[in-house]
């Protein structure tokens, strides 16, 4: 995993929530994606802050594959159409890459 290619990956992931936003029943899902794209903006700004300590890299990327997922369960309640399939194909790639990156360089930490 390449640093440029992740935070490109990533910076994908922050377009604007536009009219695909459904209200949910109880009214909080324009709030909900809202803070869903801020967690995931936190989640940025802690990637680039990962340096070369291997222990700060892997909980730094725990934290990231958590976000990931409550921001997915965002989206895929409060989104539709192509934005939806777009924002959660997104989350769940880098979820799955950081996985990828635990399991082969995070044993033990």
């Amino acid at each position: 995993m390449t640093r440029p290619l992740l935070l490109a990956t990533l910076a994908l992931a922050l377009i604007p929530a536009g009219a695909g936003a459904q209200s949910a029943a109880d009214g909080t899902c324009p709030r909900d994606v809202l803070v869903a794209q801020s967690m995931q903006r936190q989640a940025i700004d802690q990637l680039e802050q990962a340096d070369g300590d291997e222990a700060k890299n892997c909980r730094i990327w725990r934290r990231h594959i958590d976000t990931m997922r409550r921001v997915a369960s965002v989206y895929g309640r409060c989104l539709s159409g192509s934005e939806r399939n777009e924002r959660l194909a997104q989350v769940q790639g880098s979820e799955r890459e950081f996985a990828g990156a635990i399991k082969a360089r995070c044993r033990g930490n």
